[in-house]
């Protein structure tokens, strides 16, 4: 009996080794979402305030459409969160993890 406890014990270490479908995908998107520059000017403008989509748009030189297409993938992933005021939707950061990886990545990158 002892020896099917210990290959029970040994097959529940192996299954915490190996990463879950769901998780897997939404690591693998969140990478995704801070490959693309667009996205990282404007993770990196929202760490800094909350801003509107023309806010947005205007201080990266885009379309509106362009932004709200970003918005909503990064919104997906719940990286950004929004809320509403009158007509105007303003969006901030809502995962202060990926923000912090950001923020990293880009000090990172300036002492290079």
């Amino acid at each position: 009996m002892a020896d099917q406890d210990k290959i029970r014990d040994q097959e529940q270490d192996q299954d915490q080794d190996v990463l879950d479908e769901e998780t897997l995908f939404i690591v693998s998107q969140t990478f995704k979402a801070l490959s693309d520059p667009t996205r990282i000017k404007i993770l990196y403008l929202l760490s800094k305030n909350e801003h509107s989509v023309n806010q947005i748009a205007e201080s990266v030189g885009m379309l509106q459409t362009t932004i709200s297409h970003q918005l909503r993938f990064l919104k997906n992933l719940r990286l950004v969160k929004f809320r509403r005021e009158g007509t105007t939707i303003y969006y901030s950061c809502d995962d202060q993890h990926v923000m912090d990886l950001l923020k990293e990545t880009i000090d990172h990158a300036r002492h290079h």
